[in-house]
């Protein structure tokens, strides 16, 4: 049996489908400006080098705090033991070399009547256009008890970095038999099934190294992403050692007790030997200083051009905006990032922007040779995009040689994207 076509596709051409969208619009650029992008994840530095290569006389700033940026796609695998954080590291001399100033620095405010932003180190920058890539916080609010020294504790590992190799060392340090708990919250959150991959990749580490161990998945949703294909995927290689509780059942987290590692939930307590607990999220704190979020602690956009609903000349993308049907993911914030840049370089034209097709790809692995995917299709619907006809995912039936024939594109996927996006 062939793995579809679309899905082999897909892996390869996210990149090139979104830029090609923004194609016409950016090709036409006969004004330059001055463009800040303050984030430089997927999605702002994948908006950064679309800008630049769009119109070189475009003065095009990337602002950062992190010299090194840490991906968090495949960062399961660091958590499991299967690679090393280094290869989920990533510079950005080779944005730089394309002419684009990297200021590695944190965003203090936005003067957004000015349109002018400062750094912690006093500089300020002005611009015509902003484009905001923040990312997610957490809103400890929505969790009694995990207040800032918690994950030092309860590692969420939902910021790939330190947090990842904590929660790493923990799973080595646990003993045969010990039980790892892992706490889902609510959507909207990153990556909607990521939390399900870590939850199976953990298993596999349990299984081959500490195999009288379980992993308990406390949910605060009743239904996640392809949970089809991840429930069959655990009968048919962790039997038992995996077990979920799903919010009807009592497995939405109340409160969280650090100093004793106990979580609570409606029904019960817990109190595991390993607690990865992922709390509620929102915008990231740059959100806020700009003022693009609202009650809900996202940023409501023009899913057309990507401007905030609420501050004019500033544009949201990636996991921070109110998006609608499209996930929050790496492959949804670069093709964001680049019908953003196609977008900005309209409007600097005096142009309108085209309403753009974005492609998100999810790879989820279960294990080593064992992946699956969901593919989407998303165009601007009223305010929100909405996911349109077009899309895919793996047959739950599938043999096990198209489980590992989409386990290695799922690496190629890797690959591309990152490739794409840093250089």
């Amino acid at each position: 049996m062939n793995a579809p076509v679309t899905r082999r596709s897909a892996a390869f051409g996210i990149a090139v489908a979104a830029t090609s969208l923004a194609a016409p619009s950016i090709l036409r650029a006969q004004s330059a400006g001055q463009i800040v992008v303050i984030g430089g994840g997927f999605g702002g530095a994948a908006c950064a080098r679309a800008l630049k290569r769009a119109d070189p006389k475009l003065l095009v700033t990337l602002i950062e705090p992190n010299k090194t940026y840490i991906s968090c796609p495949f960062s399961n695998e660091v958590i499991a033991g299967l690679r090393e954080i280094e290869a989920q590291q990533f510079g950005y001399d080779k944005l730089a070399a394309e002419g684009i100033s990297i200021i590695a620095q944190a965003v203090t405010s936005i003067d957004t009547q000015k349109r002018r932003v400062t750094t912690d180190d006093g500089a300020a920058f002005g611009y015509d256009r902003l484009v905001l890539s923040p990312g997610i916080d957490f809103h400890p609010e929505a969790l009694p008890g995990y207040d800032a020294a918690a994950p030092e504790t309860m590692p969420h590992a939902w910021k790939a970095g330190a947090q990842t190799l904590l929660l790493r060392r923990q799973l080595e340090a646990m003993a045969d038999g010990g039980t790892v708990a892992i706490a889902i919250p609510a959507n909207p959150s990153r990556c909607p099934p990521a939390p399900y991959e870590r939850a199976s990749l953990i298993a596999h580490y349990l299984k081959t190294k500490k195999p009288r161990s379980k992993v308990l998945v406390l949910d605060a949703k009743d239904n996640f992403s392809q949970q089809r294909l991840f429930e069959k995927a655990w009968n048919e290689l962790y039997g038992d050692m995996i077990e979920r509780v799903g919010l009807s059942q009592g497995g939405r987290v109340t409160s969280v007790d650090p100093a004793t590692r106990t979580i609570v939930t409606e029904f019960g307590n817990y109190t595991p030997d390993v607690a990865n607990v992922i709390p509620p999220q929102r915008a990231g704190r740059i959100a806020g200083i700009a003022g693009t979020a609202d009650t809900t602690g996202w940023c409501p956009i023009d899913p057309v051009t990507f401007e905030s609903k609420l501050v004019p000349n500033i544009h949201v993308i990636g996991d921070a905006c109110l998006g609608g049907g499209i996930p929050k993911s790496a492959s949804a914030a670069s093709a964001q990032g680049k019908a953003c840049a196609g977008a900005i370089v309209a409007l600097l034209a005096g142009r309108t922007p085209e309403a753009p097709r974005l492609i998100g790809v999810c790879y989820s692995t279960v294990a080593p040779g064992y992946g699956f995917s969901l593919i989407g299709n998303y165009q601007p619907k009223g305010d929100i995009f909405a996911e349109v006809e077009g899309g895919a995912t793996s047959p739950v039936d599938a043999p096990r040689e198209v489980r590992a024939r989409e386990a290695a594109e799922a690496e190629r996927w890797f690959q591309t994207i990152t490739a794409d996006t840093f250089g």
